[in-house]
């Protein structure tokens, strides 16, 4: 199983930049995916997940209403569109996946199987 990454860069505040966690090894429809970020010296927080087999989608609440994650079965890839960014949202991000989480685990990163390699989002002006 492989998670792949990829969609960060440098961005202004108030910009968009789209992340896409391809997958290969995994069906994503039938996993719950998460996105997670890490800033430095910080703790890896749950920024949104998606479920598995049309499962519902779910924010952290400081990306509720910017963020939208959203899956492509058809390419095997989940992204996570990010507008109105703000510098507060830059870290690493990580992708990643796990066959039978129930929906209370979600946020917690330590429940998730299987973790693709991150991407920098840098917001700054």
């Amino acid at each position: 199983v492989q998670l792949q990454a990829s969609g960060g860069g440098l961005v202004q505040p108030g910009g968009a930049l789209r992340l896409s966690c391809a997958a290969s090894g995994l069906t994503v429809r039938t996993y719950t995916v998460g996105w997670f970020r890490q800033a430095p010296g910080k703790e890896r927080e749950f920024v949104a997940a998606i479920g598995r087999n049309g499962g519902a989608s779910y924010y952290a609440d400081s990306v509720k209403g910017r963020f939208t994650i959203s899956r492509n079965t058809a390419e095997n890839t989940v992204n996570l569109q990010m507008n109105s960014l703000k510098p507060e949202d830059t870290a690493v991000y990580y992708c990643a996946a796990d066959k039978s989480l129930i929906v209370s685990s979600y946020r917690d990163y330590v429940q998730y199987d299987y973790w693709g390699q991150g991407t920098q989002v840098t917001v700054s002006s």
